[in-house]
Protein backbone atom coordinates (compact mmCIF):
# COMPACT_ATOMS: atom_id res chain seq x y z
CA UNK A 1 0.00 0.00 0.00
CA UNK A 2 2.94 2.58 0.93
CA UNK A 3 4.68 1.92 -2.76
CA UNK A 4 0.84 2.72 -4.46
CA UNK A 5 0.61 6.05 -2.12
CA UNK A 6 3.76 7.15 -2.74
CA UNK A 7 3.38 6.90 -6.69
CA UNK A 8 -0.01 8.50 -6.18
CA UNK A 9 1.82 11.34 -4.11
CA UNK A 10 4.47 11.06 -6.75
CA UNK A 11 2.03 11.80 -9.63
CA UNK A 12 0.34 14.88 -7.97
CA UNK A 13 2.97 16.13 -7.10
CA UNK A 14 4.33 16.35 -10.44
CA UNK A 15 1.45 16.80 -12.71
CA UNK A 16 1.29 20.26 -12.70
CA UNK A 17 4.29 20.40 -15.11
CA UNK A 18 2.17 17.91 -17.26
CA UNK A 19 -1.02 20.86 -16.94
CA UNK A 20 1.32 23.73 -18.05
CA UNK A 21 2.95 22.08 -20.98
CA UNK A 22 -0.69 20.91 -22.68
CA UNK A 23 -1.86 24.69 -21.54
CA UNK A 24 0.57 25.89 -22.84
CA UNK A 25 0.80 23.69 -26.52
CA UNK A 26 -3.00 24.67 -26.20
CA UNK A 27 -4.09 20.63 -26.41
CA UNK A 28 -7.44 20.49 -25.80
CA UNK A 29 -9.67 17.54 -24.56
CA UNK A 30 -11.60 17.66 -28.12
CA UNK A 31 -7.66 17.27 -29.91
CA UNK A 32 -7.06 14.19 -27.80
CA UNK A 33 -11.11 12.81 -28.31
CA UNK A 34 -11.68 14.23 -32.00
CA UNK A 35 -14.56 11.19 -31.98
CA UNK A 36 -16.56 13.46 -29.77
CA UNK A 37 -17.60 16.55 -31.28
CA UNK A 38 -19.12 18.20 -28.29
CA UNK A 39 -15.96 17.99 -26.77
CA UNK A 40 -14.08 19.86 -29.97
CA UNK A 41 -16.66 22.35 -29.48
CA UNK A 42 -16.04 23.23 -26.68
CA UNK A 43 -14.06 26.44 -25.21
CA UNK A 44 -10.22 25.69 -24.25
CA UNK A 45 -10.70 26.82 -20.66
CA UNK A 46 -13.20 24.08 -20.09
CA UNK A 47 -10.59 21.87 -21.13
CA UNK A 48 -8.30 23.49 -19.10
CA UNK A 49 -10.22 23.17 -16.04
CA UNK A 50 -10.78 19.37 -16.71
CA UNK A 51 -7.26 19.24 -16.57
CA UNK A 52 -6.56 20.32 -13.40
CA UNK A 53 -9.14 18.92 -11.47
CA UNK A 54 -7.61 15.08 -12.36
CA UNK A 55 -4.84 15.95 -9.99
CA UNK A 56 -7.04 17.86 -7.46
CA UNK A 57 -9.36 15.01 -7.33
CA UNK A 58 -6.42 12.45 -7.07
CA UNK A 59 -5.12 15.04 -3.75
CA UNK A 60 -8.27 14.75 -2.32
CA UNK A 61 -8.26 10.73 -2.73
CA UNK A 62 -4.66 10.63 -1.98
CA UNK A 63 -5.78 12.41 1.71
CA UNK A 64 -8.81 9.70 1.89
CA UNK A 65 -5.91 6.69 1.04
CA UNK A 66 -3.68 8.11 3.88
CA UNK A 67 -5.50 6.65 6.76
CA UNK A 68 -4.27 3.20 5.42
CA UNK A 69 -1.03 3.82 6.39
CA UNK A 70 1.24 3.18 9.37
CA UNK A 71 0.72 5.49 12.45
CA UNK A 72 2.80 7.40 14.90
CA UNK A 73 2.07 10.27 17.28
CA UNK A 74 4.25 12.94 18.34
CA UNK A 75 3.61 13.98 21.94
CA UNK A 76 4.30 17.35 23.69
CA UNK A 77 7.22 17.98 24.50
CA UNK A 78 9.17 15.53 21.81
CA UNK A 79 9.71 18.49 18.92
CA UNK A 80 12.44 21.34 19.77
CA UNK A 81 11.73 23.12 16.90
CA UNK A 82 9.55 23.92 13.87
CA UNK A 83 9.66 25.78 10.69
CA UNK A 84 6.97 26.63 7.88
CA UNK A 85 7.59 25.11 5.23
CA UNK A 86 4.64 26.74 2.62
CA UNK A 87 7.07 29.18 0.83
CA UNK A 88 10.25 27.32 1.22
CA UNK A 89 8.95 25.00 -2.57
CA UNK A 90 7.91 27.29 -4.77
CA UNK A 91 11.43 28.23 -6.34
CA UNK A 92 11.13 24.20 -7.58
CA UNK A 93 7.65 24.64 -8.97
CA UNK A 94 8.15 27.61 -10.48
CA UNK A 95 11.60 25.64 -12.13
CA UNK A 96 9.12 23.15 -12.83
CA UNK A 97 6.77 25.78 -15.10
CA UNK A 98 9.57 27.29 -16.52
CA UNK A 99 10.61 23.78 -17.66
CA UNK A 100 7.28 22.85 -18.82
CA UNK A 101 6.82 26.01 -20.74
CA UNK A 102 10.06 25.51 -22.67
CA UNK A 103 9.70 21.90 -23.17
CA UNK A 104 8.68 21.88 -27.35
CA UNK A 105 7.41 18.23 -28.26
CA UNK A 106 5.58 15.25 -26.73
CA UNK A 107 9.13 13.00 -26.19
CA UNK A 108 11.10 15.71 -24.81
CA UNK A 109 8.30 16.38 -22.47
CA UNK A 110 7.74 12.24 -21.67
CA UNK A 111 12.07 11.88 -21.16
CA UNK A 112 11.87 15.49 -18.62
CA UNK A 113 8.44 14.10 -16.68
CA UNK A 114 9.80 10.63 -16.37
CA UNK A 115 13.04 11.97 -15.18
CA UNK A 116 11.50 14.36 -12.46
CA UNK A 117 8.86 11.86 -12.02
CA UNK A 118 11.72 9.16 -10.77
CA UNK A 119 13.90 11.64 -8.87
CA UNK A 120 11.14 13.41 -7.29
CA UNK A 121 9.57 9.20 -5.94
CA UNK A 122 13.28 8.17 -5.51
CA UNK A 123 14.48 11.13 -3.41
CA UNK A 124 12.47 9.74 -0.18
CA UNK A 125 12.65 13.08 1.17
CA UNK A 126 9.49 15.11 0.66
CA UNK A 127 6.13 15.24 -0.51
CA UNK A 128 5.41 18.51 -1.76
CA UNK A 129 2.45 18.91 -3.38
CA UNK A 130 0.71 22.47 -3.52
CA UNK A 131 -2.90 20.93 -4.44
CA UNK A 132 -2.19 20.12 -0.42
CA UNK A 133 -2.95 24.25 -0.04
CA UNK A 134 -6.27 23.43 -1.40
CA UNK A 135 -7.64 21.17 0.77
CA UNK A 136 -6.16 23.02 3.67
CA UNK A 137 -2.83 21.83 4.94
CA UNK A 138 0.20 23.68 6.48
CA UNK A 139 3.62 22.33 5.73
CA UNK A 140 6.22 22.27 8.32
CA UNK A 141 9.72 21.15 8.82
CA UNK A 142 10.16 19.82 12.38
CA UNK A 143 13.00 18.59 14.19
CA UNK A 144 12.60 16.17 17.22
CA UNK A 145 14.46 15.94 20.42
CA UNK A 146 16.25 13.11 18.72
CA UNK A 147 17.33 15.65 16.69
CA UNK A 148 15.13 13.97 13.49
CA UNK A 149 14.08 16.02 10.98
CA UNK A 150 10.65 15.58 9.81
CA UNK A 151 8.17 16.93 7.32
CA UNK A 152 4.74 17.35 8.22
CA UNK A 153 1.83 18.04 6.07
CA UNK A 154 -1.01 19.16 8.52
CA UNK A 155 -4.79 21.33 8.92
CA UNK A 156 -3.10 22.69 11.60
CA UNK A 157 -1.55 25.86 12.75
CA UNK A 158 1.29 25.31 14.20
CA UNK A 159 3.63 28.51 15.55
CA UNK A 160 5.55 26.96 18.25
CA UNK A 161 7.12 23.30 19.30
CA UNK A 162 5.04 23.45 22.51
CA UNK A 163 1.61 23.50 20.44
CA UNK A 164 2.52 19.92 18.34
CA UNK A 165 0.94 17.28 20.29
CA UNK A 166 -0.49 14.98 17.55
CA UNK A 167 -1.88 11.58 18.49
CA UNK A 168 -1.72 10.25 15.28
CA UNK A 169 0.38 10.85 12.26
CA UNK A 170 0.22 8.70 8.66
CA UNK A 171 3.93 7.74 7.97
CA UNK A 172 4.30 8.45 4.29
CA UNK A 173 7.83 7.63 4.66
CA UNK A 174 10.54 7.90 7.91
CA UNK A 175 11.09 11.03 6.76
CA UNK A 176 7.45 12.23 6.02
CA UNK A 177 4.28 12.57 8.00
CA UNK A 178 0.41 13.65 7.16
CA UNK A 179 -1.39 14.89 10.02
CA UNK A 180 -5.17 14.48 8.70
CA UNK A 181 -7.17 16.03 11.78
Amino acid sequence: MNFAFRLLLTFNATSLLAIIFLVQKGHTLGKFFPEYQHLVALPNAISYVVYLLVPILLTGLSILLSSNLGRDSFKSGEIVSIEHANNSFLPSYLGYFFVALSVGNWETFAFVYGVLFVFTFLSQALYFNPLFLVFGFEFYNITTKNGAAIFLISRQCYKTPAEIDISTAYRINNYTFIERG
